[in-house]
């Protein structure tokens, strides 16, 4: 009897914790009072690294929106639109618009050729997969898929139909970006115009449709474009909603938990090891979103509060940013196409 009661004992402890971790998982984050000043935070002595990565050749960089750093913590992964700022790689079918680099900005491999319409969102996951959202072109080029492919480039997995969009949850219209939990539930950014779906989607790891939510507008859960996902430890979601200048944090059954608009108007977002967030700003301006000014910001999530800005004058250019282990910064541009690298060494 004292056995059983032990058992039961030490059952309702684990039962306690673990709904307390999932308590935990679902706090809101804290919103900081605002800043005095927006855009008067240090570069910590972040400065570009001139001609860091080329591509064999000749190529040129096309726009960039997606990039992610490889489970090395050294190579970045660069999803890439083919040397083209309009059409994307439907003009340019010959080029894989997936493309690794080493830490010295040297091409390890490429791949992807002819399956990409329009090159937006990547991810990299604990399996070393990688997954990208092929979005919707200014030209009308139109992929509206995701799709998963090992790290050597064979492809695994389709969802949605290439060039067909959809507001049923088989389709997408403007799908942007893509993150993958540690049990692999999927989540899906769909809607990267406010004239398309303007939600979020979660699938199991075997691509069976969960649950969505969200709609055109700008109350708590709403979106108009999100552009950008990102996950911490604890599981929750931050989506970058970007024309609603704000970044919006789900817990993983899409309860809306808070948002910060701290960080500027967010496109591309990324959250490190150490729990630091790091925003692209690219579309900020006085008509837009008063007070704040382009570039990349970055602070803690424990407490968000804004630390560092590495300003940025080109309107409409920086879209995505990652960091390696090393502390050096990523960037891709997109209607200015380019990949940066800052450091500061």
């Amino acid at each position: 009897m004292r056995t059983k009661n032990r058992i039961f004992g030490t059952l309702a402890i684990l039962a306690f914790a673990a709904a307390a971790n999932m308590a935990r998982a679902a706090e809101a984050p804290p919103t900081p009072p605002p800043a005095q000043d927006n855009n008067a935070f240090p570069d910590f002595g972040y400065h570009e690294v001139p001609g860091w990565a080329t591509l064999p050749g000749g190529r040129k960089w096309g726009g960039i929106s997606g990039i992610d750093i490889d489970r090395d913590g050294k190579s970045v992964w660069v999803f890439d639109r083919c040397e083209d700022t309009d059409g994307g790689c439907a003009v340019r079918p010959q080029d894989d618009p997936i493309i690794k680099l080493d830490q010295n900005g040297k091409l390890v491999k490429s791949f992807g050729k002819g399956l990409i319409a329009y090159a937006h969102g990547i991810y990299v996951d604990a399996r070393d997969h990688v997954w990208i959202a092929d979005g919707l072109a200014k030209s009308g080029a139109k992929g509206d898929v995701v799709r998963e492919f090992d790290s050597d480039g064979k492809l695994l997995r389709t969802m949605g139909e290439f060039g067909v969009p959809g507001t049923d949850t088989a389709h997408f219209d403007g799908v942007s970006d893509v993150v993958i939990a540690p049990n692999g539930d999927i989540f899906v950014a769909d809607g990267h115009d406010n004239k398309t779906n303007n939600r979020m989607l979660k699938f199991d790891r075997n691509g069976k449709f969960i649950k969505q939510w969200g709609k055109l507008g700008s109350g708590p859960g709403e979106f108009n474009s999100p552009h950008g996902l990102a996950m911490d430890k604890e599981g929750r979601i931050y989506v970058a909603d970007r024309s609603n200048s704000r970044i919006q944090i789900f817990d993983q059954d899409g309860n809306y938990l808070t948002e910060w608009k701290q960080f500027g108007r967010p496109s591309g977002i990324y959250i490190d090891k150490k729990d630091t967030l790091y925003v692209a700003d690219s579309l900020s301006s006085p008509q837009n979103n008063p007070g704040f000014k382009n570039g990349i910001r970055w602070g803690s999530i424990k407490d968000g509060k804004v630390v560092g800005f590495i300003p940025w004058g080109e309107y409409n250019a920086i879209e995505a940013v990652v960091t390696d282990d090393a502390g050096n910064i990523y960037a891709g541009f997109t209607n200015v196409p380019n990949f940066r690298k800052f450091s500061k060494n």
